[in-house]
């Protein structure tokens, strides 16, 4: 919205600010994370007046039932921070926005009648787990296909590998599979990670951030050129909706940390990793998410595994899933796991990067 007034830099230069995508990427991430400092202790209060407290599950780790209490929900606040902070700060005409607005809301919405659903059964179980992946799955068709046509020709069914200058598979009408396997996939892997206080929103954040980089160098041919990679026209404003979503999560962070005052919930947890699944698709680095979000990819295959393992041998392989309560299990403390999946986090994002020169 603020870009418009770039038009008007003929009266007053300085609106010619408005006009650069690196300069409204940071103001979107400082309006979203303003915006959650001044209004997520109102949130917190209204959750803790309609008793929106986070289920406890029994088997679960013993240390946790002390956080009996603590409202949940709280991804609301970055459903609506970042919505704002994206609208005000991006060019409304671009289609990428409008489309990994949808899969980002989309998710969102779904998470949100599932943690509805558990707050009002005073249950860890939400919805049906088939008809959360149902609508998970519908979110995806609808992103994928409009991701596909908004792509140039061959473009839209392939997928760039790493590495590599300009090698890309076209996996034809297979694509639209797997990218829909892609954004549901992140989706629940950022859900499971979201367990101890304060452990999925660096992951999230570093994650996010390689793909604000990759979204901007990719919109700009100067760079492109430079780095072989591919170009995608108008990408560079999905880099203005990250710096929104790193701006809605850091501002999270400060009330989730140890000991948390607050927990995201899966209306969260859903939507951040729905829209990193789209923003992967939709720049065609969807093999960066699994290097960036390593972190993700462990814990959802700790879950898978041990879920597996039980079901074909009755035979646990970790102590308990996803892994980083197994860590816990060990003896770690709840702050040792979170801060060394941190580091974890940051040397995969920095490594992601790295990619992209290294071809």
């Amino acid at each position: 919205m603020l870009y418009w007034l770039s038009f008007f830099k003929g009266n007053f230069s300085f609106l010619n600010l408005f006009k650069y995508q690196s300069f409204r990427t940071g103001g979107a991430l400082l309006t979203a994370f303003i915006l959650t400092l001044f209004f997520m202790p109102k949130l917190i209060l209204w959750l803790k007046n309609k008793q929106a407290e986070q289920p406890i599950r029994k088997c679960g780790p013993e240390t946790h039932l002390s956080k009996a209490g603590t409202p949940t929900m709280g991804g609301l606040m970055i459903l609506a921070t970042g919505t704002i902070a994206t609208l005000l700060w991006v060019n409304l005409a671009s289609p990428y926005i409008w489309v990994l607005m949808f899969a980002f809301l989309g998710t969102g919405l779904t998470g949100y009648w599932d943690d509805y659903t558990k707050l009002t059964r005073h249950s860890s179980d939400g919805i049906a787990g088939k008809t959360k992946l149902a609508l998970q799955f519908i979110v995806a068709f609808i992103t994928c296909g409009a991701l596909m046509h908004l792509s140039d020709g061959q473009m839209g069914t392939s997928i760039a590998i790493p590495f590599f200058k300009n090698v890309f598979i076209d996996l034809g009408m297979f694509y639209i599979i797997f990218a829909m396997v892609v954004i549901v996939g992140s989706s629940n892997a950022v859900n499971l990670t979201d367990g101890l206080d304060g452990l999925v929103s660096l992951p999230v954040i570093m994650c996010t951030l390689v793909f604000m980089v990759i979204a901007y160098l990719t919109g700009r041919t100067d760079f492109t050129n430079y780095l072989q990679i591919h170009y995608i026209g108008g990408a560079g404003e999905m880099a203005i909706m990250c710096g929104a979503l790193i701006g809605a999560t850091l501002g999270f962070l400060w009330f989730n940390a140890h000991p948390a005052k607050v927990f995201m919930g899966d209306t969260g947890s859903l939507a951040l990793g729905g829209f990193l699944g789209a923003i992967a698709v939709a720049t065609k680095h969807e093999l960066i998410l699994a290097l960036a979000g390593g972190i993700f990819v462990v814990e959802a295959l700790s879950d898978i595994i041990q879920v597996g393992s039980y079901k074909l041998r009755h035979k646990r392989v970790f102590l308990m899933a996803p892994i980083h309560h197994h860590f816990e299990k060990m003896g770690w403390s709840e702050t040792t796991v979170v801060v060394r999946f941190w580091i974890v986090s940051i040397l995969l994002a920095l490594l992601a990067l790295s990619t992209l020169k290294l071809r």
